[in-house]
C-alpha cells in the first residue's frame, strides 16, 4: 500500500468446536494489545497470529489504518473471497472500537470489495473473469481516447515528468510486493490522466481501477514477472506520447487493457 499505511493481518482458517472460526488481526497504532481471549464466531473465516509482528502507521485515523489494513489483505488474497469475517472479532483483534471497523467495511461495500451479511459479518466479494473483463474495457473506453486526445497538445517534457512515477511503480513490482503495486499502479493511472485537468474524470476511473484490481476467486495470480511487465508498460507509454507517437501509445494501451494484472 502506499507508504506509511496500516499492513493487515494474515488470515489462518481455524475450525471451532461449532463449525465456525475467529478473525485475527494485529492491534493498531496507539490502541492496546487486544487480549486473545479466543472468541468464536459462527461462519466466519480467521485472520492469524503472524499480523502481530507488523507495524502499523499512526498518522491516519484509527478508521483509515482499519480500511487500509483490509484492504492490503485483500490484494494480498489474505481474506479469501466468498468467505465471511465478522466485524465484532476483527475489532476485537485490532483493539479498537467495532465503529471504524463497521465504517472501513461499509466504505469496503461501496467499494464492491465485500458485501454485508446480517448478523454475520462482511463476504469477500468474488470476482468473475467476465467481471475482470467487463471492468476492464470499461476503463479502457474511458482512459484510451483521453489519452490519445492529450498526446496532441502535452509537450513531451510533460509526459517525461511522469517517468519517476511509472519508475517508482516499477521497483515496487520488482519487489513483488502486490498490495504496494496496485497503489503505485492507480498513482501513475492518476497522474496520468490529470493533464487532462479534469478531477472528476480522474476519480471515476481510480474507481474503477481500485475495483478492478481486487483478486478473483483463489487468491491474487499475478507472479512478479506479470507486476514487472505491467509496469513496463507505463515506461514504454511515456515514450511513445514523449516522442508523438500515437500509434504505437495506442497499442500500448489496448495491450494494456487487455490484460490487466490481477
Amino acid at each position: 500500500m502506499e507508504q506509511g499505511r496500516a499492513h493487515a493481518a494474515v488470515p489462518r482458517q481455524r475450525t471451532d468446536g461449532t463449525g465456525g472460526a475467529a478473525v485475527r488481526a494485529a492491534p493498531l497504532a496507539g490502541s492496546a494489545t487486544a487480549a486473545a481471549r479466543g472468541e468464536h464466531v459462527h461462519g466466519c473465516a480467521e485472520v492469524p497470529d503472524a499480523a502481530r509482528a507488523r507495524r502499523a502507521p499512526t498518522r491516519y485515523s484509527v478508521r483509515g489504518q482499519v480500511l487500509d489494513a483490509l484492504r492490503k489483505a485483500l490484494l494480498d488474497g489474505e481474506l479469501i473471497p466468498g468467505k465471511v469475517y465478522s466485524g465484532p472479532v476483527l475489532a476485537e483483534r485490532f483493539g479498537v472500537s467495532a465503529t471504524p471497523v463497521r465504517e472501513a467495511m461499509q466504505q469496503l461495500v461501496l467499494e464492491g470489495a465485500v458485501e454485508a451479511v446480517p448478523n454475520r459479518g462482511f463476504r469477500v466479494t468474488s470476482r468473475s473473469a467476465r467481471d475482470l473483463a467487463e471492468l476492464a474495457e470499461v476503463r479502457a473506453l474511458l482512459e484510451v481516447p483521453v489519452v490519445l486526445r492529450l498526446a496532441r497538445t502535452v509537450p513531451a517534457a510533460r509526459w517525461r515528468d511522469l517517468l519517476p512515477s511509472a519508475e517508482a511503480a516499477a521497483e515496487v513490482a520488482r519487489r513483488g510486493d502486490r498490495a504496494a503495486y496496485a497503489e503505485a499502479d492507480r498513482a501513475f493511472h492518476r497522474a496520468l490522466l490529470g493533464l487532462g485537468g479534469n478531477r472528476r474524470l480522474v476519480a471515476v476511473a481510480d474507481e474503477l481501477h481500485r475495483r478492478a484490481q481486487w483478486p478473483a476467486p483463489g487468491g491474487p495470480s499475478s507472479p512478479t514477472a506479470a507486476l514487472v511487465a505491467d509496469a513496463a508498460e507505463h515506461v514504454a507509454l511515456l515514450e511513445a506520447l514523449a516522442a508523438r507517437d500515437l500509434r504505437g501509445a495506442e497499442a500500448i494501451l489496448r495491450t494494456h487493457f487487455a490484460a490487466p494484472v490481477r
